[in-house]
């Protein structure tokens, strides 16, 4: 997977620039709201206990920690394709 994306991200500089973007903005929508969702689900689950869970707050919470996880995935892609970029623009050769 890692040579995959070396190959045909990173070695295209304009692809490199598109996938950072795309990163980007999935990183931002994954993340809006994200806390006052985990608070919110927390809060549902201590104050109605059993009752929360048959209603599928555990469902979401699980669907929260996996949409946390995919976030960080899409960071770590932008981040990747950041500093490619930026090694690229600095480098004197």
């Amino acid at each position: 997977m890692r040579r995959l994306f070396q190959r045909w991200v990173l070695s295209r500089l304009w692809l490199t620039f598109i996938v950072l973007c795309l990163s980007f903005f999935a990183f931002g929508i994954g993340t809006l709201n994200l806390i006052y969702l985990f608070q919110a689900n927390a809060t549902f689950l201590a104050e109605q206990g059993w009752q929360a869970v048959m209603d599928g707050a555990l469902v979401q919470l699980f669907h929260l920690v996996l949409n946390g996880t995919l976030s960080m995935v899409a960071y770590v892609i932008f981040k990747t394709c950041e500093h490619r970029l930026s090694h690229w623009l600095g480098d004197e050769h």
